[in-house]
C-alpha cells in the first residue's frame, strides 16, 4: 500500500476504512457483477410495498432509466415483469454513520443498503469521483475527515498503526482518495476552526463531522476535545456555508456540548449514564437527530454480533476476516448498561427525536468488530425494534429518516421521480424486523444487482 498518515487510517469510533484487499473485505459469495439495465421498462409485481413511510395499497411499481415512473395497481403489458408475490418491497437502506472503502460498499450493497453516509473518510467529492458511474457499490456521501483537537480523538484507536496484515495485499492506495490531509482538520482557535471548516467544504466534503470526545468510554480518559468557542464556531461557519454539523458525542457532557454549539445531528448516542426527563426535553427542543449506533454501543461494552454472524443469511455472504470481526469487540467500556441504552432509545423515540440507523462499522478488523457492511444494518433495526420501536419506524430510521435529515430528496423513498434504489425481501418486515435480512432482490439505480 502507498503510505498514508496513521490519521488517515483512522475513524469516528471505527477506523476510516482503508484498502483491506478483496481476500478480506469482499463478500465469499461474490457474484459475477451487477445485471445491466434492460431497455424499456420494469414492473416489480404483487409485491408489498413499504414506501418509506407507510405500506402502500398498490402492488406494482414501473423503474425505468434508473428513476421509479409509477406505482400502481397493474403492470403494463409492455414491461419486463418481475414477479414479487409473497415479498416486500422497500427502498434501499441507509447506513447513517460508516468509515468505508470500496469493498465496503460493495459488501454494503450486497445486503440492500445503497447508501452509505461516511462519518471520517476519504470518499468526499474528489475522494468518489472515480466510483460516481459504478452500479455494484453503494453510493456514499462523506463528511472528509473530522475536526478535533490536536490529539484528540479519534487518535488513541490505532497507536501503533493497524493489525499486522489488516492492510490487506498491499497493493494500490487508500480508498476514497480525497486529497484532504487529516492535520489539517486538528484545531485548537476558533479561527483554526473556521478555516477548517471552509477547507473541508471546499474540498467536496457533504457535511461536517465535530469529535466531542474525552475518551472516558473508550479507554482512553482526558483525551483533548475543542473549547466550547472553537466548536461553536465550527458549527456556525458550517450553517452558514449551508452544510449539516454533526457531532461525535458518546456521553451526556458531550451530548450538552454539541446542543449547545448548535449542530444539526449527533452521530452517536450518549453511553455513560441512564436518561433523565430533563436531558430527553433539551434534545427535544434542540431539534437535533440522533443515529445511535446500538451496534456500536454493544462493541464498547464487549459484546459481539456473534448472534447475525451465524446467521444463515449473512456468514455465508462474508469473508472469513468479517465474520471474525462480526465475532470481536471494542471493549472498552465493559461497565456500561446497554439496557440503559436501549430505554433512552425508547424515551427519544416516544419523545418525538428523529432517530436513524446508523453502525459506525469500518474495517475487518477484531479489534474494532462487532459490525459488517450492510449487514449490520440490519442488526440495528433489530436493536431498535428492541428498544421499542416498531418495525416500520425501524424500517423509517433505515430510509426516509436518513434521507430527509441528509437532505437526499431522491432517496428513502419509494415514489415517482425517486431513484431505484430497491430491496426486495421474503415476508414483511413491516410486521417481523427480521425479515429484513430474506433478500431476494437489490436494485442500485434501476440496476438488479446478480445474486449468488
Amino acid at each position: 500500500m502507498c503510505p498514508v498518515s496513521r490519521r488517515a487510517l483512522l475513524g469516528s469510533v471505527g477506523a476510516a476504512a482503508v484498502a483491506a484487499g478483496s481476500s478480506a473485505l469482499v463478500a465469499a459469495c461474490s457474484t459475477d457483477g451487477p445485471e445491466q439495465p434492460s431497455s424499456g421498462l420494469t414492473a416489480i409485481t404483487n409485491a408489498r410495498i413499504f414506501d418509506g413511510e407507510r405500506v402502500l395499497d398498490q402492488h406494482t411499481v414501473l423503474i425505468e432509466g434508473g428513476s421509479v415512473i409509477g406505482i400502481t395497481g397493474d403492470a403494463p403489458s409492455n414491461a419486463r415483469i418481475v414477479d414479487a408475490l409473497g415479498a416486500t418491497l422497500l427502498p434501499g437502506l441507509i447506513d447513517a454513520h460508516v468509515h468505508t472503502s470500496e469493498d465496503g460498499l460493495r459488501n454494503a450493497l450486497l445486503f440492500g443498503v445503497t447508501t452509505e453516509l461516511e462519518m471520517q473518510g476519504g470518499f468526499d467529492a474528489k475522494g468518489r469521483e472515480s466510483i460516481a458511474d459504478r452500479d455494484d457499490l453503494a453510493d456514499v456521501r462523506s463528511a472528509g475527515f473530522g475536526l478535533t483537537a490536536p490529539g484528540g480523538h479519534p487518535s488513541e484507536l490505532v497507536p501503533d498503526g493497524p493489525p499486522p496484515g489488516a492492510e490487506g495485499d498491499g497493493q494500490g492506495p487508500p480508498e476514497g482518495p480525497s486529497g484532504s490531509n487529516p492535520a489539517e482538520s486538528e484545531v485548537t482557535t476558533p479561527e483554526q476552526a473556521v478555516a477548517a471548516v471552509r477547507l473541508r467544504i471546499g474540498a467536496g466534503s457533504d457535511f461536517i463531522k465535530i469529535m466531542i470526545e474525552d475518551g472516558r468510554v473508550l479507554g482512553a480518559p482526558d483525551l483533548p476535545v475543542m473549547s466550547d468557542e472553537t466548536i461553536r464556531a465550527a458549527v456556525l461557519e458550517t450553517r452558514r456555508l449551508g452544510k449539516l454539523a454533526v457531532a461525535h458525542t458518546l456521553t451526556v457532557a458531550a451530548t450538552e456540548q454539541a446542543i449547545a454549539a448548535g449542530v444539526s445531528g449527533l452521530a452517536h448516542l450518549f453511553i455513560d449514564r441512564p436518561h433523565t426527563p430533563e436531558l430527553v426535553e433539551s434534545i427535544v427542543r434542540s431539534g437535533v437527530f440522533i443515529t445511535p449506533c446500538l451496534c456500536l454501543n454493544a462493541s464498547i461494552m464487549g459484546r459481539t454480533g456473534a448472534e447475525l454472524a451465524t446467521d444463515e443469511r449473512v456468514g455465508p455472504r462474508l469473508s472469513p476476516e468479517w465474520r471474525d470481526t462480526l465475532n470481536g469487540s471494542l471493549d472498552k467500556y465493559p461497565e456500561g448498561d446497554f439496557d440503559a441504552v436501549l430505554a433512552t432509545v425508547g424515551a427519544l423515540h416516544a419523545a418525538g427525536v428523529d432517530l436513524l440507523v446508523g453502525t459506525d462499522v469500518s474495517v475487518a478488523w477484531p479489534e474494532l468488530g462487532g459490525m459488517a457492511h450492510g449487514a449490520s444494518v440490519h442488526h440495528e433495526m433489530q436493536l431498535l425494534v428492541k428498544a421499542g420501536l416498531s418495525p416500520i419506524a425501524a424500517l423509517r430510521a433505515a430510509t426516509s429518516a436518513p434521507a430527509r435529515r441528509f437532505g437526499l430528496s431522491d432517496r428513502g423513498r419509494i415514489v415517482q421521480g425517486a431513484r431505484a434504489d430497491l430491496l426486495l425481501v421474503d415476508g414483511d418486515p413491516t410486521r417481523n424486523i427480521g425479515d429484513s435480512l430474506s433478500i431476494r432482490e437489490v436494485w442500485r439505480r434501476g440496476v438488479r444487482q446478480a445474486r449468488a
